[in-house]
């Protein structure tokens, strides 16, 4: 079986987010379900975009998109686990950011999961994409 690989890149974080796990966030295996592992990174991108003056709904006049998603689960977690998000935001591409996410269990610094999803700016009326703005690149460019 061939497994995601993602390398998370350190140089560019911008954001460490704090959390922990809920007992609502728990699966039938009594860990953090990997559908919560998406939710818990939503949270933490926000967050992240909103450190760095900057808004999901609004990339510098511009909405974005999830184009996709690639997750590597490397521990498990359980309530009440203490758990910090990393989020690391390289340069962008033309038209979309690469969001990394490394989800660690504070008491021993085991990464639970790793992440990448790539967020494409669109043209709300045309949905098309569109160039990130120049407003956006340095808002992050701040941050690194």
């Amino acid at each position: 079986m061939e497994r995601v690989k993602l390398d998370f890149p350190e140089a560019a974080i911008v954001y460490r987010h704090p959390m922990t796990v809920r007992i609502t966030d728990m699966n039938y295996g009594a860990h953090l379900g990997h559908d919560m592992v998406i939710s818990l990174m939503h949270e933490a991108r926000v967050a992240a975009l909103a450190h760095c003056g900057l808004d999901e709904r609004d990339l510098g006049g511009y909405p974005c998109v999830a184009a996709d998603l690639a997750v590597q689960y490397q521990a498990e977690a359980h309530w009440p686990d203490a758990l910090t998000v990393d989020i690391a935001i390289p340069e962008p591409g033309r038209k979309a950011l690469a969001v990394f996410h490394r989800i660690r269990r504070d008491s021993d610094e085991r990464v639970v999961a790793t992440a990448r999803v790539n967020l494409v700016l669109v043209e709300a009326e045309a949905r098309r994409a569109v160039a990130v703005p120049d407003a956006v690149r340095e808002a992050l460019a701040r941050a690194r």
